[in-house]
């Protein structure tokens, strides 16, 4: 198979699509043939070393988190699934070593999910490590009816997911975004805000009485601003800022769950939740898709394309 490979830590300039035998299925687990893999920060800043001191990674290492693609067998006592299943999920392991940057890979069935019928394959991609960490986020924070929710970064990958999910929860929703993506905003149902000094002043006119939770995808000034507009730190969740959870809060790293994944599905097929998706790029690529991901400004997901929608053999 075609793979994407690291011989070592390193940067974009580092990638090699290599040729690889398949991947073993251990019992518990299915070989999926990947479609599409989604491109997250976690990829490049992983490879990069910035995960060394909590996950052993192991080289060559394929890179990547986020696959949609199609059961082509199963591991032993692995019934959950059956070849020809169309799947999606964020298949981070134990250990770093053979990530989604392939045409095939072998997952725990406990990380995938049949994957939304109303998305295309590239959103399916693109949407398990970002949907789940807004999920998650949400949840931690106990989203709900009634509430008025700052979502910091709301046009990013997360930030337009975590937008969505409070939205359908019955939410009010004032999003952080530069002005050319206000109107984007928007179309989600959310209020526009610029980020920047004055944020909180600049909520206040919107809520004069504060919100009631924030959800903290950037970090720093971002995190400041939501003590001061909450009632109880105990309502900040952050992904991007340890403070969040040693000032009252809670820091969320996601955590791979295919009943969450189901619960987005059935979001996307009720027509609740979409996918941005910034731009598709194929698998021999990888190396730009890291570097647009690097650069911050992209709206929505990046993705890979790797394989063909066609039938399990």
């Amino acid at each position: 198979m075609k793979a994407v490979t690291m011989p070592r830590y390193g940067g974009p300039e580092d990638l090699v699509l290599s040729e690889l035998p398949d991947p073993k299925v251990a019992p518990g687990e299915v070989l999926v043939r990947v479609v599409a893999a989604g491109v997250n920060p976690v990829d490049w800043k992983l490879a990069a070393g910035g995960l060394d001191p909590l996950m052993v990674t192991h080289f060559p290492l394929i890179p990547g988190w986020d696959v949609a693609g199609v059961v082509e067998r199963n591991g032993l006592d692995s019934t959950e699934f059956a070849p020809g299943d169309e799947v999606f999920g964020y298949i981070r392991k134990d250990s770093a070593e053979c990530g989604g940057y392939a045409e095939k890979v072998s997952v725990p069935v406990r990380m995938l999910a049949r994957r939304p019928r109303a998305l295309d394959w590239a959103q399916s991609g693109g949407l398990p490590l970002a949907g789940l960490t807004a999920l998650q986020a949400a949840d931690r924070v106990g989203v709900g009816a009634g509430d008025t929710v700052l979502v910091h970064a709301a046009a990013g990958g997360v930030g337009s997911l975590a937008t969505q999910l409070a939205v359908a929860r019955g939410a009010r929703v004032i999003g952080t975004a530069g002005p050319a993506n206000h109107a984007f905003l928007r179309g989600l149902g959310a209020e526009p805000v610029a980020y920047g000094p004055g944020l909180a002043d600049r909520v206040r006119e919107l809520a004069p009485d504060g919100v009631d939770a924030a959800l903290d995808f950037v970090g720093g000034e971002a995190l400041d601003a939501s003590l001061a507009l909450l009632g109880s730190p105990a309502r900040l969740a952050s992904i991007a800022d340890h403070r969040a959870a040693a000032l009252g809060g809670h820091y969320v790293w996601v955590r791979p769950d295919g009943a969450g994944l189901a619960a987005l599905a059935a979001l996307a097929d009720a027509g609740r939740l979409t996918v941005p998706v910034e731009r598709v790029l194929p698998l021999a690529e990888a190396a730009e898709a890291w570097r647009l991901s690097a650069g911050g400004h992209t709206r929505g997901k990046l993705v890979l394309s790797v394989g063909e929608d066609r039938p399990a053999r």
